[in-house]
């Protein structure tokens, strides 16, 4: 199958990155290409860009549509976690934009033997990366009942967390699970039939949480927002789009703190701790999709885009 990702709020995240022409960007998320395409067109001679994923499917896809702009691309495989590491490599200690979409790929989604999807029958694996080695089937038959429920409350955000991790354990007890269909019809077994008619797909939040744990996504954001702020020159940008509630609140909460990072009590007249603001918060409100983007892609629906820029000198 062909790589195919729709790159949500594209021209809002362009906007927002506010290009130079002969900056340094990265597209920490690089997917098939398609924010690190416009930034490219928006470049000279002398700009360029560092496109970072982890999935080979996406490096590949990214490599022949950047192909055209030559030098100006380079592109690691690697997680975002690594920026500051691998720029250092490059011998880049700072730059004027990023941009992460934390979106799963359409690619991934749809690829049915990537085990992403509950609406299609394969192997439970769910890896950004391949090369781990761990998947979900090991966290599915590994995880113990109560490391179950808290995956699945707190990722998933699941009332019925409970029920569904005790499910899952009695399943297993009989034969291991293996596959999403098999997944899939023992979250069903765990929620009643009332509550499916009306708060859509039953294996949803499930399959996200199980997701999310797997691949580490929000302790990689947490632990990722302050080097890249870090990275950034005066003036620079940092652009991200979440898709849930759990990204955005890490998102809006870290964008905060570095705006406003005082820690003296409220009633002190002036601060004495000596925490200086590393920037501002461009997006007060976050940017939603527009109408015409939503008839045209219903995946971005919950794409919300935060922006973040860097204190002059």
């Amino acid at each position: 199958m062909e790589f195919v990702h729709k790159s949500v709020l594209l021209s809002e995240t362009i906007d927002g990155l506010n290009i130079k022409p002969d900056g340094i960007y990265v597209d920490g998320t690089l997917g098939g290409g398609g924010h690190a395409y416009e930034v490219c067109r928006r470049l000279s001679s002398k700009g360029s860009i560092i496109g970072i994923d982890q999935d080979a499917a996406a490096i590949k896809a990214a490599g022949a549509r950047l192909r055209d702009f030559g030098e100006k691309v380079t592109i690691v495989r690697s997680n975002y976690c690594d920026m500051k590491s691998q720029l250092h490599r490059l011998g880049i200690d700072k730059v004027d934009g990023i941009v992460l979409d934390l979106g799963v790929s359409s690619y991934q989604l749809d690829t049915a033997e990537r085990g992403f999807s509950y609406r299609e029958d394969a192997p439970l694996d769910m890896r950004m990366d391949t090369r781990q080695k761990m998947t979900a089937r090991d966290i599915v038959n590994d995880y113990t009942e109560m490391d179950l429920y808290r995956v699945i409350r707190d990722y998933g955000e699941d009332k019925f967390a409970k029920n569904i991790a005790k499910h899952i354990v009695e399943a297993r007890g009989k034969k291991a699970i293996e596959t999403t269909s098999e997944l899939t019809e023992i979250i069903r077994a765990s929620i009643p039939m009332k509550y499916q008619k009306k708060s859509g797909h039953p294996a949803k939040r499930t399959f996200q949480a199980i997701r999310i744990e797997l691949n580490r996504e929000l302790e990689v954001l947490r632990e990722s927002l302050d080097d890249m702020i870090d990275l950034l020159n005066p003036g620079g940008r940092l652009c991200i789009i979440t898709f849930h509630s759990l990204e955005d609140r890490i998102v809006k909460s870290a964008f905060r703190k570095n705006e406003n990072p005082c820690i003296c009590p409220a009633d002190f007249p002036v601060c004495v701790c000596g925490k200086v603001s590393r920037g501002s918060i461009v997006t007060k409100k976050p940017i939603l999709p527009r109408e015409e983007e939503l008839l045209e892609n219903s995946r971005a629906k919950s794409a919300k885009l935060r922006i973040f820029e860097r204190a002059d000198a």
